[in-house]
């Protein structure tokens, strides 16, 4: 039960923000205010601050404009507060993210009278190691003989004159305590492949025992982290988090309020956290170099003991896999039946699905093979790590600590790479549980300049599993947010994807945009619908500079990148002219492009594809028109989405209408949303696919749409 304490807070907060502002209350925000406070008040704790009562989840759908972040915050940073529990803020893109930090959160700080401290959580891949920076800038045999062993992995020996001053000039910046180390303070931008000589992954990195490891960038950001009452970071990093047993990076889950906002992208995120491949030819490869790797080191630092041992086995280990693995791809080529997925101009790709996820026995034995030596790898590989450790913690194991210290960051690289490629084989020998939904396991056939690899993968088909494992049953409280959680007005589809707990509090609040008097939803008369591609594409053509007109602003959406190269070369010049194609620049520089074009009194037209459905921001007159050339349904060609549509069927079930429908109504909503972002937008949206008028599910998707006033020819 919510104290009145915090109930009270929370209402002082939300009208000294109100006033501070100079804005009036929203009904919308009222409500999700009202919800979240109610769901994290009921949580029941024991005397350590432990969560006894049921996992404590509530899920808001909440439109455009209604002031998402300013709800969330206000009603969840009192509680989080008065509980002793961090709020973990994490959004799906950078775009947000930096709003939340830069704006949303001072902004809050400063009118609601609440104090509250913030940090923004980054990966470890952002921050500079100053082992390799030392490594780097040491000119010593034993740092070369190092280096060397770095090379396999992109450490470059070899530094240009360039490379060389940058890193000399951070090494000054960081002893003179002129920067912290992270690379979005440095101020000018570092390339890709200079940083990359910089930074260490999780397994390169010994913690505490590494010698720079009180002046860590790293880990001075992670301590700060403990300090302070609000975090924000992404999903992925989340995740991450959460998928290593929490804690590693964020505080313990059971410390911590999440809150996700642009939430509907979190079921996909946790898959593709999930998901596994391997490349065959390249692992090949990678596991013939790293034996190299192995028996240069042995050569270099004469290791005595269990460890040497260790390594000879090791290597032996990757031979043997080496072998394996070129069986494993000549009897996946005989069993395949690949059909084309994809042609670019640098090659092909080939994809074949095994039917309902099941890999033929003989398939499944190779990979149990391969699985049982990747294990055994792994196992050693882990033995070194171990011993690596114990001799940097200076114990007796017959290994210099100055020769663990070189020898460790390449091991547990190849100890990663391992753990990676024996989760695939894992996932191929197994049967999948009965009357649960199985994985997708799919190859790929890879053409790129005349170079073939064969890929191998599994992925997870619904996330509810792993999210009631590692968030759901293991947070203290979470809240999810977004504009579309739901699909033809339910939770359904979202519940099903994530696996929200039964009792989960979710609720729908009013958006303040008044949808019937700011914009028209129209569908105009077409001679053809998109099963005729090129009628549907020659309409488009002849419609488009009609329907957009002397619009200052339009954007057109199409579901396939073909399509949209179609029409922009069937246009006639002089309107081709206005358009710019998503193909052609960054998202940032298109809508730059775009709004300086409308700044100077001129027009432009975004063609753009299922990226630009959401995440971007186009008020007033930069969009005061919004194509969607089809019903945005999912490329039925995507591995997981067919293995899920085929376990749905498999039980009875109808996937299109328990999938593809409500997967593109929720699609719909999106890309129509980029119309009205603020509450004196006005416009058209237009959806030139007649099947919304001529099939049956057309009604449902336009009922899920928000309420425009129609003008269906």
């Amino acid at each position: 039960m919510l104290s009145n304490e915090i109930k009270t807070s929370i209402q002082k907060a939300y009208t000294s923000f109100l006033n501070g502002k100079q804005l009036k209350a929203r009904l919308g925000q009222k409500l999700m205010i009202a919800e979240i406070a109610k769901t994290l008040g009921a949580i029941d704790q024991d005397d350590s601050g432990k969560r006894t009562s049921d996992p404590a989840v509530c899920v808001v759908e909440a439109g455009t404009g209604t002031g998402k972040t300013v709800g969330y915050c206000l009603a969840s940073i009192p509680v989080a507060k008065a509980m002793d529990k961090t709020l973990v803020i994490a959004t799906a893109t950078v775009a947000l993210q930096e709003q939340v930090i830069n704006k949303d959160l001072p902004e809050i700080r400063q009118h609601s009278g609440m104090d509250f401290s913030l940090a923004l959580a980054k990966g470890r891949r952002r921050y500079l190691c100053l082992q390799k920076l030392d490594l780097l800038l040491q000119s010593t045999q034993a740092a070369s003989a190092t280096m060397a062993m770095f090379q396999e992995e992109g450490f470059s020996i070899d530094l240009d004159k360039d490379a060389q001053k940058l890193y000399e000039e951070m090494l000054g910046a960081m002893a003179g305590s002129r920067w912290d180390g992270d690379r979005d303070s440095w101020p000018v931008a570092v390339d890709d492949e200079q940083w990359q000589q910089l930074t260490a992954t999780h397994a390169q990195c010994s913690g505490h025992r590494c010698p720079h490891f009180s002046n860590c960038p790293f880990y001075k950001a992670r301590g700060a982290l403990d300090k302070v009452d609000v975090i924000v970071t992404n999903h992925d990093l989340v995740l991450s988090d959460l998928m290593l047993g929490g804690g590693a990076i964020l505080p313990p889950p059971k410390d911590c309020i999440y809150i996700f906002d642009e939430g509907h992208h979190l079921p996909d995120k946790a898959i593709d956290h999930f998901a596994c491949e391997t490349r065959l030819g390249d692992t090949g490869r990678w596991l013939e170099q790293s034996t190299k790797q192995l028996e240069k080191i042995l050569a270099q630092h004469p290791l005595p003991g269990d460890i040497g041992g260790w390594f000879e086995r090791l290597a032996g280990k990757y031979k043997e896999l080496v072998t394996d693995q070129q069986f494993m791809r000549e009897a996946l080529m005989s069993a395949a039946e690949f059909r084309q997925e994809e042609e670019t101009e640098s090659g092909r790709t080939l994809l074949y699905r095994f039917p309902d996820g099941v890999i033929p026995e003989p398939l499944r034995e190779l990979a149990g093979r391969l699985k049982a030596g990747f294990s055994a790898s792994v196992d050693l590989a882990d033995r070194i790590v171990a011993e690596l450790k114990s001799a940097m913690d200076d114990e007796v194991t017959g290994v210099d600590r100055l020769q663990a210290e070189q020898v460790f960051p390449v091991i547990g690289m190849m100890l990663l790479r391992l753990q990676n490629n024996l989760a695939l084989w894992e996932s191929w020998s197994i049967v999948d549980p009965e009357g649960e939904p199985p994985a997708a396991r799919w190859l790929r056939l890879v053409e790129y300049h005349g170079n073939q690899d064969l890929v191998v993968s599994s992925s997870l088909i619904l996330a509810g599993k792993i999210l009631r494992q590692h968030l759901w049953n293991t947070a203290y409280g979470v809240v999810v947010t977004s504009a579309t959680l739901t699909a033809l007005g339910k939770f359904d589809r979202y519940r099903t994807r994530s696996g929200l707990p039964k009792d989960a509090n979710c609720q729908i609040v009013p958006s303040p945009f008044r949808h019937g008097d700011a914009a028209v939803l129209s569908v105009p008369v077409l001679r053809s619908d998109p099963g005729d591609a090129s009628g549907h594409t020659e309409e488009i053509i002849e419609q488009l500079p009609a329907l957009i007109g002397e619009v200052r602003g339009a954007l057109v959406l199409f579901s396939s990148r073909r399509q949209m190269r179609e029409v922009y070369f069937g246009l006639t010049g002089e309107f081709r002219d206005r358009v710019m194609l998503q193909d052609d620049y960054t998202k940032q520089e298109l809508i730059r492009r775009h709004k300086e074009t409308i700044d100077d009194e001129g027009r432009s037209v975004i063609f753009g594809l299922a990226s630009l459905a959401e995440g971007i921001d186009l008020p007033g007159v930069y969009c005061e028109h919004v194509i969607i050339a089809k019903i945005p349904f999912a490329v039925p060609d995507d591995p997981v989405e067919a293995a899920l549509s085929e376990w749905i069927e498999s039980r009875g079930g109808n996937p299109f209408m328990e999938i593809a429908v409500p997967d593109a109504a929720i699609r719909l909503v999106q890309a129509s949303g980029r119309l009205l972002r603020r509450e004196d937008d006005t416009g058209r949206i237009t959806v030139m696919d007649r099947r919304l008028v001529t099939r049956r599910y057309g009604q449902a998707l336009l009922n899920s749409m928000p309420p425009y006033r129609r003008e269906i020819a």
